[in-house]
Formats: structure tokens, C-alpha cells, sequence
């Protein structure tokens, strides 16, 4: 079964050369990383602000702007903050000192955070309110809504609150990570004394609560107007919300003897208090509050953020949860990969490899498919499996637990240490553990960020044969809805003894390097990008076809991009594709002018990696997991697989063609670090759509 990009949106046929130029690259060739991703996240911002988007789904962007913000500064910065303080960090990739970084980041991502909240209130807010949804604050509800809410206050709100005050018998409290709270400052009426106390929004309840139908009230709101409640017989002199954002990033010692599993564990209670690197407060609290929790909070003013409330607007998606069709997208329903009667998965793969395009081919009915249909076939003896991410209800962790508890040999190789899904992946770990799977967590030092399923199963003549999944996005039914990614499904030979190898590496202890049809970091895949680079190179040079396309989420490693520069200068025609951040500098004469960038977002994620080296005419394809970031190339074991369908290697060149065409809607990056946003053009991710319909 094939799929085809054949888009008629007007391909380009490729870049002019240039003539070859000194090899010496400039000291200021990369971008910022940390600008980089905030310039991404001002994309996202820019989805938000567009009139052409459905309502609610552009109040879905603000909630991810907010999200992805608090992301940033909890990874990012708190890991920037640590490496200054330990005296690790020395000049970034850019030439900029930390601190310099650390205060234009400080400036930008604030700059950001004021267009997001103006957006809000000045945009969104309005066209809501003509849609019938109304986001407003106390003062503003009707005498009808503020006695119900009332009401609710009593019955639901005031049992979960606990107001905590702070004076010599009562320290400062505790202000977790990502809270949304009030600072109160009360007074006793008799002895004219005022102390300071903090009451926490409760993040079990609804961020926005409904007062009647389509009118919400932010849940601080509420709580602010009861305070007298809280604080019986006492004055409510003045009270303000912030909030505060704390180094979320696990620090596990690669190097630990004892049991991973534990020393997670353990590191996840501690990570709840590291220490704060944001505190975002509501522009009208006075100085004297502010100075406090300045204070308290151990923190300097680059590290507060005065914002126009509400503050915490992640909340926002259950603004953009509302059954409201009219204003979101329409739905899309994928395609199925059908199976001819009378015939099983196993079948299909045996007469030719599978390449499935998520989300606009259905996980359910290849990849899920796949492994079910392994747990339940008696001929099935062995099921291998990589998992870095899955969802709370996991038909393939079912499959799986199943598979074992029918007496087939099980082996799950989960990464604990996926960052934010740590928890998450321990109980998995369990779960498996108990139902007889052979749990595994890679390899000391190294996170295995590879999607790759394996089944080893007898055929009806006695022959032993392996079917294989490598995809580029995780094993995540719902994510497998919202973003793209490709897969390979395969059960050929060479595919079956390179997976095969990798696993034996994962699970066991080796140094195999001889795959076939397989790159796997961190051994071989820089080196195997860097020698195609060249080859292209050497092609252009002979006056072959040459040419060099990249898809991918982050390209930020500096070997990488210098090779990409060299074959720019070498006048090769590069074309990239990037989600989010690229440190590579475009356009430059005698440096990149060969090279194009290009960023899509929208609808659904665009999460594939995918490698393309024109190869004197007969494009060689890879896809996988891997990113071309360092984390990627020497910290993770990665893996890209080579597409050896011919037809298979044409569509996916057309996709990746269609996704850098000039007639195609798009974010371009100028040699300045901008991103003009080419909004005219067709919509890649719509032609998909429709094609599939």
C-alpha cells in the first residue's frame, strides 16, 4: 500500500548555484538558541492573532503559547540559570556571553508575554463575547450570577481552600511551580496590625468557572471576593495574583549504581522544589507586595514579569474545549488502511513495505494495528517495543500486557526519563512488570528516544520472520491524531536484522555498528548525515544532480549546520523544513545564499524527520526519530531508516518539495533571525486533508 504527495501547487525545481567560495565560516554564523524558540513560540502567538483561523482554535494557540512559555523558562532558562551558577556556562554557540543571553531572553520572552495578554483581552476577548461566550470578571456579573456564585463558593470552593498567613509562628509557605495564587495583606480592625498571607487557586477546580450559560469568571475572582470568608473578623485591605514558575528539569546522575527506577523517583519529589526562575504578577500590584515576594522568593526583578490579568492563561483550553463545532475546525476523519478479505496485517507487509502519513493515514488501523493483531496471533512468539511517550489508556500497552499473558516473550524498552511524562512512564513500567513483560530503560547515559516495535513470528512453513515499525512520533493514540508523522512498516530482511541488532543493543550490552538499512545515533547517524552532505558535495562538484532537503523540529547542532553550509557554498541547493528552532543563518552571500527555511505550523503538529540526499538522481530517503540537535545526535539513541520503495522515495520528496514551495503558506527565515509569515499561499496541511476525503 503506497500513498502519494502528488500536489499540484506549482513545485520548484531548485535553486540557481553559486560559485564556490573560501571555506572559512564566519564567527557569528548561528542564531540564539534560546531566541530562536522564542521566535518559534511567537509563531504560535502569530495563530492565535490571525483572523483566518476558527475562534476557538485560536484560543486553543493562546492556551499553547502559554503552555509552551511555561516550558521554556522551566527547561531553558532554569537550565541556563544552573550553568551560570556552577560556572559551567561559557560563550553560547551565538558568541554571547550567559548573561547577555539570559537578559535579551528576560526582555523578548517578556515583550512576548504582553502581546499574548493583549491579545487576549483586546482580541479574543471581544469576538468571543459576539460568539455568545463571555469571559469576565467579578464586577461585571449580573446580581443573579454573583448569588449563585455565592452559592458555589459555599458548597465547592471554600472546603478546598486553605489560607496560609505569614508571621514569627507561620514562615513564608511553600509557592509550587506553575500555581496561580493570591498574595492578601489583612489587617486586625482592633490592634491595627497587617500581616501578609498567601491563599493558592486550587488547580483541581476549573480555571474559568461558568456562571450561567456561556459566562465564565476566572476562578481568582471568586476566591478574591470571598476572602472576607477566609479571614473572618479581619480587614481585606488589598490582594493581587501571581505566579510562579520553578526549574522543572531532572538532573539524574548518568554515572548512579543503583537502580534508575529509585533515583528517579526520588529526583521527582525534589524536583518540586528547585528553584524559582519566573514569577509573573498582575501590573497592578503595588511595589511594597511586590518587594515581598521578591524577598521570599529569593529572586531579582529580571525574574518578574508584570503582566494585564488574568494571569494563567493555559487555562484557556477549556475555553476552546466548549461544544461549539461552528468554531473550531471541521472535522477530518483519516484513511484506513484497508486489508483485502480474509487477510491480516502480516500479509500486506510480506508484499511490499507500508508508509503511513499520520495523522492523515490512521494509527489505528497500521501501527496499533500491527501490534494487536501480534498479540493475538498464535503464530506471533515475540513482540519487542520502544516507548518514550503513550497515553493514560494505551491500546498498545494493552496489546502488550496481553501478548504476555498469553505466553509470548514481551520485551518493552520505556524511557523513564521523557521529560514531563517521568511519572507517567514509571507506572507503565510497573504495570508491564506485573503482567510478565521484560522491562528495560535503555542504556546508562543515554535516552532512548527511537520508535521502533518489532515481531518475530513462525510462518506457516516453519520459517522464523521479523516485522518491523520505525516511525518518527511516538507510540500515542491521541497524539497520533494531532501530529504528523511518518512510519515504516516493514518486513524486510535487512530492516529485521538491523532492528534486531538495536534492540540486542538496548537490552543487552555491545558495540554492533553494522546496519544495513538503519542510522543509529549516537554511533553513526552525525557521521552518516555529514558523509551524504559531502557526497552531494562531490556530486555538484562533478556536474551530477545534487541537492539536499530536511525535515525536521530543531536544527541547531553546529557540525551539522557547518556541513550545510559548506554545501551551500559549494552551490548545492538546500532546502530545510523546521518546526521550531534553527540556528542556522540563511541567505547570507558567500555563506548560505543556496539555502531556504522554511517553518509550517498549524492544524496539526508537524513532528516527522525526514532526510533526502538527491544522490546523482536517485533520491535516497531516510526518516526516524532524530532531530539534528546534540541532545539527539549524542545523548539519545536515535534511529532514521532508509526508504527503499521507489515510489515510496518520490512521494515523500513531493511532500517535503511542496512544504518549501514559494507557492505554499509558510514562515520564512531572513538572514536577520526574523520570520516573515507568508500567509497567502495554499495550505499544505488542508490539500493533505482534502486529498484524503
Amino acid at each position: 500500500m503506497k500513498f502519494t504527495f502528488a500536489l499540484d501547487l506549482g513545485l520548484m525545481t531548485g535553486h540557481e548555484p553559486s560559485p564556490a567560495a573560501p571555506q572559512e565560516l564566519p564567527e557569528d554564523r548561528y542564531f540564539d538558541r534560546e531566541e530562536s524558540w522564542l521566535r518559534f513560540n511567537e509563531r504560535v502567538l502569530q495563530l492565535a492573532q490571525s483572523p483566518n483561523l476558527p475562534l476557538l482554535e485560536r484560543v486553543r494557540f493562546l492556551a499553547i503559547f502559554a503552555s509552551n512559555l511555561d516550558e521554556f523558562f522551566m527547561v531553558r532558562v532554569a537550565g541556563l540559570i544552573r550553568r551560570m551558577a556552577t560556572g559551567l556556562a561559557g560563550l553560547s554557540a551565538s558568541g554571547k556571553q550567559p548573561s547577555e543571553v539570559l537578559r535579551h531572553t528576560a526582555e523578548l520572552a517578556h515583550e512576548l508575554a504582553l502581546d499574548h495578554a493583549r491579545c487576549f483581552r483586546d482580541t479574543i476577548v471581544p469576538l468571543l463575547v459576539e460568539q455568545g461566550i463571555e469571559i469576565v470578571r467579578w464586577n461585571d456579573l449580573e446580581p443573579a450570577e454573583q448569588d449563585r456564585v455565592h452559592q458555589l463558593f459555599r458548597e465547592r470552593i471554600y472546603p478546598v481552600l486553605t489560607p496560609l498567613v505569614v508571621d514569627p509562628a507561620h514562615p513564608f509557605p511553600y509557592i509550587s511551580g506553575q500555581s496561580l495564587n493570591l498574595a492578601v495583606t489583612v489587617q486586625d480592625p482592633k490592634l491595627g496590625t497587617t500581616k501578609f498571607a498567601r491563599v493558592k487557586v486550587p488547580p483541581v477546580l476549573p480555571r474559568f468557572m461558568e456562571v450561567s450559560p456561556g459566562r465564565f469568571v476566572p476562578l481568582e475572582d471568586v476566591i478574591a471576593t470571598h476572602l472576607t470568608q477566609l479571614f473572618p473578623g479581619m480587614d481585606i485591605l488589598q490582594h493581587h495574583a501571581f505566579r510562579v514558575t520553578r526549574n522543572q528539569d531532572l538532573e539524574v546522575d548518568d554515572d548512579i549504581t543503583e537502580n534508575l527506577l529509585n533515583t528517579l523517583e526520588r529526583e521527582l519529589l525534589r524536583r518540586r522544589f528547585g528553584p524559582v526562575v519566573r514569577l509573573e504578577v498582575e501590573d497592578t500590584m503595588p511595589p511594597e507586595v511586590l518587594d515581598r515576594l521578591e524577598t521570599e522568593l529569593g529572586i531579582t526583578k529580571h525574574t518578574v514579569y508584570r503582566l494585564p490579568g488574568p494571569l494563567d492563561l493555559g487555562g484557556l483550553h477549556d475555553i476552546a474545549d466548549l461544544d461549539r463545532a461552528d468554531l473550531r475546525y471541521p472535522p477530518f476523519r483519516p484513511s484506513e488502511v484497508m486489508l483485502p478479505p480474509g487477510s491480516d496485517i502480516f500479509a500486506m507487509m510480506r508484499d511490499g513495505d507500508l508508509l503511513v502519513h499520520h495523522p492523515y493515514d490512521s494509527f489505528a488501523t497500521s501501527t496499533e494495528r500491527l501490534i494487536e493483531e501480534a498479540a493475538a496471533d498464535p503464530r506471533v512468539m515475540a513482540i519487542k517495543q520502544t516507548l518514550y511517550r503513550t497515553s493514560g489508556k494505551s491500546p498498545i500497552v494493552d496489546a502488550l500486557i496481553d501478548a504476555a499473558e498469553a505466553g509470548k516473550q514481551v520485551v518493552v524498552v520505556v524511557e523513564i526519563k521523557a521529560r514531563f511524562d517521568e511519572r507517567a512512564n514509571i507506572d507503565w513500567a510497573h504495570k508491564l512488570e506485573q503482567a510478565g513483560c521484560h522491562v528495560m530503560y535503555g542504556i546508562v547515559g543515554l535516552k532512548t528516544h527511537c520508535k521502533l516495535a518489532l515481531v518475530v513470528r513462525q510462518e506457516s512453513d516453519g520459517s522464523i520472520r521479523r516485522y518491523c515499525h520505525i516511525g518518527t512520533g511516538n507510540y500515542h493514540p491521541k497524539t497520533a491524531r494531532q501530529y504528523e508523522d511518518l512510519g515504516l512498516l516493514t518486513a524486510d530482511p535487512e530492516v529485521g536484522e538491523d532492528v534486531s541488532a538495536l534492540f540486542n543493543h538496548l537490552t543487552g550490552y555491545s558495540r554492533y555498528q553494522d546496519y544495513r538499512r538503519v542510522l543509529v545515533a549516537p554511533d553513526s547517524l552525525r557521521a552518516g548525515l555529514i558523509e551524504r552532505v559531502d557526497k552531494e558535495i562531490g556530486n555538484h562538484r562533478d556536474g551530477r544532480p545534487a541537492r539536499i532537503r530536511i525535515k525536521c523540529n530543531s536544527l541547531i547542532d553546529e557540525q551539522i549546520v557547518d556541513a550545510l553550509y559548506r554545501a551551500s557554498m559549494a552551490g548545492v541547493p538546500v532546502d530545510i523544513w523546521v518546526r521550531g528552532i534553527c540556528a542556522l543563518r540563511p541567505g547570507v552571500p558567500g555563506l548560505s545564499e543556496n539555502i531556504r527555511v522554511r517553518s509550517i505550523l498549524g492544524r496539526f503538529l508537524e513532528h516527522s524527520r525526514v532526510y533526502i540526499f538527491e544522490n546523482d538522481g536517485e533520491p535516497e530517503v531516510w526518516l526516524g526519530s532524530a532531530d539534528l540537535m546534540h541532545r539527539n545526535l549524542d545523548r539519545r539513541v536515535e534511529a532514521l531508516v532508509r526508504v527503499a520503495d521507489e515510489q515510496q522515495c518520490a512521494d515523500v520528496v513531493a511532500l517535503l518539495d511542496a512544504g518549501v514551495d514559494d507557492d505554499t503558506a509558510s514562515w520564512r527565515l531572513a538572514p536577520d533571525g526574523t520570520w516573515p509569515w507568508h500567509s497567502d499561499g495554499t495550505d499544505i496541511q488542508e490539500t493533505l486533508m482534502r486529498r484524503r476525503r
